[in-house]
Parts: C-alpha cells; sequence; structure tokens
C-alpha cells in the first residue's frame, strides 16, 4: 500500500493530499530512508512522520483498504512521540 494511503486509511493524516504533500517535501522515512508518497508500506515498518514541532514515529502492524475509526489503531503502534519544543509543561 502506499504511504500516502496507508496515512489517511489509518487516519493519522486527515486527508491524503496532506500526506502526499508531507511525504514529497521529505518529512517522512520508511526504515530510514526518504519516502515519496508513492513508496510502499508493508507490515513491521518503521514510519517517521515530521511535523512541525512533533515527530511520530509508528510501527506498521497490518494494512486494511477501508477502516472504520474503531479499526484504524489496529493498523499502527506508536513508538515515540517527541516534540522539539513541549508547550504542554509550561
Amino acid at each position: 500500500m502506499r504511504i500516502d494511503k496507508f496515512l489517511k486509511v489509518s487516519r493519522i493524516i486527515k486527508r491524503r493530499s496532506v500526506a502526499k504533500e508531507i511525504a514529497d517535501k521529505g518529512r517522512i522515512l520508511i526504515n530510514g530512508r526518504a519516502a515519496k508518497s508513492s513508496t510502499e508500506v508493508k507490515p513491521n515498518d518503521e514510519v517517521v512522520i515530521k511535523f512541525g514541532n512533533k515527530t511520530l514515529t509508528i510501527l506498521v502492524k497490518e494494512l486494511l483498504d477501508t477502516t472504520k475509526k474503531d479499526d484504524a489503531e489496529r493498523m499502527y503502534e506508536i513508538t515515540s512521540e517527541d516534540y522539539e519544543h513541549d508547550f504542554r509543561n509550561e
């Protein structure tokens, strides 16, 4: 499954066009390598997504073509969530 579709179906990013834009800017790594929006993702791949202040690292668990909200979290496991500056502690 393409990384842009995976991010949309898993509800990590709400729109596929936004996922494509983030990937094409080089802000997504799959197993340590820069990914384009068309890069294929498989179970057990490690995906690192760099949002503005936050870096999210996930492990792909399974691939589903469509999901309901409750099933989306079965597709991945969050391994780390880091912030450059954590505004929550102020």
